[in-house]
C-alpha cells in the first residue's frame, strides 16, 4: 500500500507545481500587456508634441504667406516711378581712341592722357594694351 500512497501524495504535488507555473506565466502575461500599454502611450505623447510642433510650424508659414501675399496684392495700387531708359553710355569713341594712342605716341604719360581727354584711367590702360597686344601680332 506504501506504493498507492505515494503515487496519491505526487498528484496534488504536480498539481502544486503546475498551477505556480500557471499563475507565473499569467503574471508574466499581464506585465508584458502593461508594459507594452505604457510604450504605446509613451509613443503616443511624443507623437502629439510632434504633431504641435507641426502644427505651430504650419501655423507660422501661413501667417508668413499671407502677409506676402497682401504685399503681392498691394504692389499695383503703389505705382512704381517712371523708368526712363537712356542709351548705355559707349566707351571710348574712335576720335578719344585716335587721340589717346597719338598722345602716347608722343610719350605721355597714361595719367596725362586721361586728365587731358577726361576719360578713366582704366580704359587708357587698357586700350594700350590692346594695342601692344595687336602690334606684337602683326
Amino acid at each position: 500500500m506504501n506504493g498507492i500512497a505515494a503515487s496519491i501524495g505526487a498528484v496534488p504535488l504536480v498539481a502544486g507545481v503546475s498551477a505556480v507555473f500557471a499563475v507565473a506565466a499569467l503574471a508574466a502575461s499581464l506585465f508584458a500587456v502593461w508594459r507594452t500599454r505604457a510604450m504605446v502611450n509613451a509613443a503616443e505623447d511624443r507623437m502629439k508634441a510632434v504633431g504641435r510642433s507641426v502644427e505651430a510650424t504650419l501655423r507660422n508659414w501661413r501667417e508668413t504667406l499671407d502677409s506676402l501675399s497682401a504685399q503681392v496684392r498691394d504692389l499695383p495700387q503703389q505705382g512704381f516711378p517712371a523708368v526712363t531708359s537712356s542709351p548705355p553710355k559707349s566707351g571710348l569713341n574712335m576720335n578719344k581712341r585716335s587721340q589717346v594712342l597719338r598722345m602716347h605716341r608722343k610719350g605721355d604719360a597714361p595719367e596725362q592722357i586721361s586728365t587731358a581727354l577726361q576719360v578713366p584711367l582704366q580704359e587708357v590702360d587698357l586700350l594700350l594694351k590692346v594695342q601692344r597686344i595687336v602690334l606684337r601680332n602683326l
